[in-house]
């Protein structure tokens, strides 16, 4: 098995070099690799005429860093196998350096051995550079690749590995996702060497103001939560202020009973925004939902029941496992598949649970939706006619029950012979293909429109609508048919 000695360049010049490090990299002359040769202790270490090998030109050969990387470690491990050679990275071989978290896989393998010396870590001098004290909450960022989700704006943050304008770029349309324009980030430069330089610019500026290198780091300083608005937590702190001691007397006294119209209310507003094509209506309306969804959460954490994170791992944990297709190895092609599997597996969740199978309608739903998902689960298990005609034979059944009880003037038994005959209206649209609640909505919202111009017709005459006569508001009515 071939040996690969790591050592770490330090952050800066040659004087930061501890001597046994110094003395490896002399001795290792012929036998030595760098990841790249842009750093200042190889500029000096070749004036003394020792000899190595970089990687500088692999990273024109990829558009992706982790493919640069795995190239590397490949062409390591093939010279290792012939004799033992010693690789050298800037800073610290375990700070920021995945060609290092690569080879030690590689080593897990049983591919290669690997050993680590020292390297004197830029970090320190970075934050004496800086003034800051990373116990205050502190970040390490690979610039090369990493996710807006990871930053932590309420603290310290620290790009490194900020080679050039290209990867400065990628900073700074991340961060402009979430800070201003204006915001003031800081560059370093051979952090604690004689070289070490550092600017203060807008975030703007980032990739565009000064000369970035193989040294270089961002900094970027603590946000105030307040400028952090569209996180999160931001939200969840001003629910919980709001039911806090010093909070809002209507909302500390907010019960889960005494919500439950405000969440009904907000879904249908936020549908009426669907049925617009209001856009910024639905961004209103669906933070409206969402408030009702953090208050219900916040009394479960005040009363000790459960918290919002219970609540997200419970519809994440129900997303993974109901959709395997996606994250596990089963195939679905099309949605009729995918609803079979999501029916069976929810049969399975609930295998332990003795319940009817119109336990999954809810009974707070309105009474069309009901009918129709009650008349759904029912045709699963064969209970419906196979067409429409014997329900056209039961919608005139259930009607002349209805018209039954009307002659008979028993108002009781009105009431559930027209039940009836909307529960059968629901079935007939159901095998045509019809929403029953859309359909409704449909006319509701048909109504809604007549009428308003009749108003605007009464308006216009100067007339009160209360005192016109049925005739002229049927004309109109039938005006409005045009309109």
């Amino acid at each position: 098995m071939g040996k690969i000695d790591i050592i770490g360049l330090g952050a800066g010049d040659i004087d930061q070099l501890p001597l046994g490090i110094y003395k490896k990299l002399q001795s290792s002359s012929g036998h030595l690799h760098v990841r790249t040769s842009e750093h200042p202790v190889l500029n000096q270490l070749q004036e003394e005429g020792i000899q190595f090998q970089s990687f500088d030109e692999i990273y024109e050969k990829y558009n992706q860093f982790d493919s640069v990387y795995q190239h590397i470690v490949k062409s390591l491990v093939e010279s290792a196998k012939s004799h033992d050679i010693v690789y050298a990275v800037p800073g610290h071989p375990m700070l920021a350096e995945r060609t290092v978290q690569l080879l030690l896989e590689k080593e897990s393998q049983g591919i290669v051995e690997v050993t680590i010396s020292g390297g004197h870590s830029y970090l320190d001098d970075m934050f004496a550079s800086l003034r800051i004290d990373p116990i205050e909450g502190f970040q390490f960022i690979d610039a090369t690749s990493f996710d807006r989700e990871q930053l932590q704006y309420t603290g310290h943050i620290v790009f490194s590995q900020v080679y050039d304008a290209m990867i400065a770029s990628e900073v700074k349309l991340t961060l402009l996702d979430d800070l201003p324009p204006d915001h003031p980030v800081t560059i370093v430069t051979a952090a604690g060497s004689k070289g070490e330089q550092t600017w203060t610019v807008a975030l703007e500026e980032l990739d565009r103001s000064v000369q970035l290198d193989n040294l270089t780091s961002v900094y970027v300083p603590p946000v105030s939560p307040a400028s952090l608005n569209h996180k999160f937590f931001r939200l969840r702190e001003v629910i919980r202020t709001l039911r806090g001691p010093d909070g809002c007397p209507w909302d500390k006294k907010q019960t889960h009973e005494s919500l439950r119209k405000y969440l009904i209310e907000e879904a249908y507003e936020f549908i009426d925004a669907v049925n617009e094509l209001d856009e910024e209506g639905m961004v209103e309306e669906l933070g409206d939902v969402l408030l009702q969804v953090m208050l219900h959460s916040q009394i479960g954490e005040d009363e000790g029941f459960f918290t919002i994170d219970d609540v997200i791992v419970s519809i994440t944990e129900k997303m993974i496992r109901r959709h395997p297709h996606v994250f596990s190895d089963v195939t679905a092609e099309t949605t009729e598949e995918v609803l079979t599997n999501w029916d069976a597996i929810k049969q399975q969740e609930k295998q332990n649970k003795p319940s009817s199978l119109l336990d999954d309608v809810p009974a707070s739903f309105p009474a069309l939706l009901q009918a129709e998902d009650i008349q759904k689960k029912a045709a699963k298990v064969g209970f419906d006619w196979p067409e429409a005609e014997p329900v056209w034979n039961k919608v005139e059944e259930e009607w002349e029950e209805f018209n039954e009880a009307r002659l008979n003037n028993d108002n009781s038994e009105m009431e559930k012979e027209f039940g009836d005959l909307l529960f059968a209206m629901v079935n007939l649209a159901r095998h045509y293909k019809i929403n029953s609640e859309t359909a409704l909505q449909g006319t509701n919202e048909k109504f809604r429109k007549r009428f308003r111009f009749m108003e605007e017709k009464a308006g216009e005459a100067g007339e009160d609508m209360g005192k016109l006569s049925l005739e002229t508001m049927e004309q109109w009515w039938n005006e409005a048919k045009y309109n």
